[in-house]
């Protein structure tokens, strides 16, 4: 019977190791998948403002506003890609590492501010409609430029624990 304790022991204790390494390789996923949307994401905000990596301008309007529409797609991508997997494992504390925890209740509440200022940018332009981009727009695009810059370096902290 001694001996059936020991065996159930050591079972525990391959199951807890095999259970901490699925977790480690889903955070792994979730964190490569959080960078892939980002990176996409940043890589057409660029091209959006006119900035590197993006040579030159749209030809025409339709041009600029397929590249909005799909700039607004990839960030709805990834703002849902840190919401629905990095951030909802915090918020419903499944997360058992503590100075994570501890870390993401303190950014969580900017991090859904930078959220908020992202969706309502995505809810005014991702429309079918066709329509000039005014100084209004380069506005607002700059300012969600600031929000993201700030929701990444946010991120980055979290990320760092994370991985």
């Amino acid at each position: 019977m001694n001996h059936k304790n020991t065996s159930d022991s050591s079972t525990d204790v391959v199951d807890a190791a095999k259970s901490a390494q699925d977790r480690r390789a889903g955070s792994r996923e979730m964190v490569r998948k959080l960078l892939t949307e980002r990176t996409e994401m940043f890589v057409l905000y660029c091209r959006l403002a006119g900035l590197a990596p993006y040579q030159g301008k749209p030809a025409g309007k339709n041009d600029v506003h397929e590249l909005l529409q799909e700039f607004c797609q990839v960030l709805v991508d990834y703002i849902a890609a840190g919401h629905f997997s990095v951030y909802e494992r915090i918020v419903s504390r499944t997360e058992r590492r503590k100075e994570l925890a501890d870390l993401a209740a303190e950014l969580y509440p900017r991090i859904s501010e930078t959220t908020e200022v992202a969706l309502a940018f995505n809810d005014r332009y991702d429309t079918e409609a066709l329509f000039e981009l005014s100084g209004e727009f380069h506005e607002e695009l700059s300012n969600l430029g600031e929000q993201l810059a700030s929701r990444i370096e946010m991120e980055d902290k979290l990320l760092k624990i994370l991985s």
